[in-house]
C-alpha cells in the first residue's frame, strides 16, 4: 500500500530495513557496554555511592526540593509567556503600523538575546533598582528571562499558526460581516490551536530545562543546583548527574505525552463538528449537506464554517 508522502517498501528495501535496524541496535548495544565498563573500571558503580538513592533523606532535602522550585519557576515562565506570546503574535498582524511595528521590534530584540543573558541582567536590576529580597531575587531573575524569551519565540509560533491557516477562514468570516478581532477569536485562533500545539509544546519543554540556567550562573535553588549540594555531601556526582538527568527525561515526556493525548483530542473534536484544522485535515462533503462551507459541496466557499441541513 502507498501513500500520499511514500512508497511502501518492497521486499529488498524491508531486508535492508531489518539489517539496519540490526545493526543499530548492536552498536547501541556496544556503546552502552562500554559506557558501563568505563564507569566499572573508574568506581562508579560501586553501592556506596548509588545507596543515597534510595534513602528518603536524598530526596526530601535535595532533589524534591529543587524539583519544586523547577516546576514553579517553568509554570510561572508558562502561566505569562503563553498569553504575552499569544498578545505579540497577534499584534505583529495588526492593520496598523502604530501596534505592528513596536510589537515586531519587541519580538526580534528579546529573541536575539541569549535567554542566560536576560537572567544575569534581570538578577542585577532587581538587586539594584528594586525592593526584592534576595532569597527571591533568583526566582524573579530566572522568570523574568524566561517570559521576555520565550514569549518572543512563542509570538512567532503564534503568528506562523494563523498564517498557515486557508485564506478561506478570513474571507469566510468577513463575507458574513465578522469584525477582525471577531474572526481572530472566535475563527482563527481556535483552529490555529490545534496546529500550534506541537511547537508550543516544544517550547515548554524548553521552558523546563531552561530553569537550569538560573540554577548554574544566579544561585537558583532548582534541581540541577540541588544535585550539586547533593554530589558535594555524598561525593556522587556521576551518579547524581544520572538520576537528575532521568528526572529531567520522566518530566518532559510526561509534559510531551499530556500534549499528544490534547492534540489527538482537539483533532477528533474538530473534525466531529466540521471544522477544518489544516489543508490536510479538510474532508470532502460532495453533496454539501449540512457540512462545511467551502469543502467542496455545492454552493461551497471558503471552508471553516457549517450550515444547517438543507430541507
Amino acid at each position: 500500500m502507498s501513500s500520499v508522502l511514500y512508497d511502501a517498501p518492497g521486499p529488498k528495501a524491508k531486508r535492508r530495513n531489518l539489517l539496519l535496524s540490526i545493526v543499530f541496535f548492536a552498536l547501541l548495544a556496544l556503546v552502552l557496554w562500554w559506557v558501563w565498563q568505563v564507569m566499572d573500571d573508574k568506581g562508579q558503580l560501586e553501592w556506596k555511592l548509588w545507596k543515597p538513592f534510595t534513602e528518603s533523606e536524598a530526596w526530601t532535602t535535595y532533589l524534591l526540593p529543587g524539583l519544586a522550585d523547577t516546576l514553579k519557576a517553568a509554570a510561572l515562565a508558562m502561566v505569562i509567556a503563553l498569553p504575552l506570546g499569544a498578545v505579540f503574535g497577534i499584534a505583529r498582524m495588526s492593520d496598523h503600523r502604530w501596534v505592528r511595528i513596536p510589537a515586531s521590534v519587541v519580538v526580534e530584540f528579546f529573541r536575539a538575546i541569549p535567554v542566560l543573558l536576560l537572567m544575569l541582567f534581570a538578577n542585577e536590576f532587581y538587586a539594584r533598582s528594586t525592593d526584592v529580597s534576595s532569597a527571591d531575587r533568583p526566582l524573579y531573575a530566572v522568570v523574568t528571562g524566561l517570559v521576555l524569551y520565550n514569549a518572543s519565540v512563542l509570538a512567532e509560533v503564534v503568528r506562523a499558526g494563523i498564517l498557515a491557516l486557508p485564506k478561506g477562514q478570513t474571507e469566510a468570516a468577513e463575507a458574513i460581516g465578522l469584525r477582525k478581532s471577531q474572526t481572530m477569536t472566535s475563527i482563527l485562533l481556535p483552529q490555529a490551536v490545534t496546529a500550534m500545539l506541537p511547537a508550543i509544546v516544544s517550547q515548554l519543554v524548553v521552558i523546563v530545562k531552561d530553569t537550569a540556567l538560573g540554577g548554574a550562573m544566579i544561585g537558583f535553588t532548582e534541581l540541577l543546583n540541588a544535585r550539586g549540594t547533593l554530589a558535594a555531601f555524598y561525593a556522587n556526582v556521576i551518579p547524581s548527574f544520572i538520576v537528575v538527568a532521568i528526572i529531567y527525561i520522566i518530566l518532559n515526556f510526561i509534559l510531551t505525552s499530556f500534549a499528544s493525548w490534547l492534540e489527538g483530542r482537539l483533532r477528533r473534536s474538530k473534525r466531529s463538528t466540521g471544522a477544518v484544522l489544516s489543508a490536510e485535515d479538510e474532508e470532502v462533503n460532495p453533496a454539501g449537506v449540512g457540512g462545511t462551507f467551502g469543502t467542496g459541496g455545492e454552493g461551497g466557499g471558503p471552508s471553516g464554517l457549517t450550515f444547517p441541513p438543507r430541507s
